[in-house]
């Protein structure tokens, strides 16, 4: 079985925005997963922060279509 390096495209401590993202990726048929990571130090112990992660070959791609989504809510 093949394993696949996955990276992380995009963070937030959004879940509205996690999903918002997670479905463009999923239009384009790219494949993701959400994690879920524990803020710690600066932040208060129950502050969470989701990543989106993709396969490293879907990274530029993933990355393309993120560009668009912030430029396009910058503009709004």
């Amino acid at each position: 079985m093949e394993r696949s390096t996955r990276v992380s495209v995009f963070e937030s401590d959004n879940p509205s925005e996690i999903q918002l993202i997670k479905s463009k990726l999923d239009d384009a048929q790219i494949t993701n997963t959400v994690e879920n990571n524990y803020l710690t130090f600066t932040t208060t112990p129950t502050a969470t922060s989701l990543k989106l992660m993709v396969d490293l070959e879907d990274e530029k791609k993933a990355f393309e279509i993120i560009d668009t989504y912030i430029q396009q809510s910058a503009n709004q």
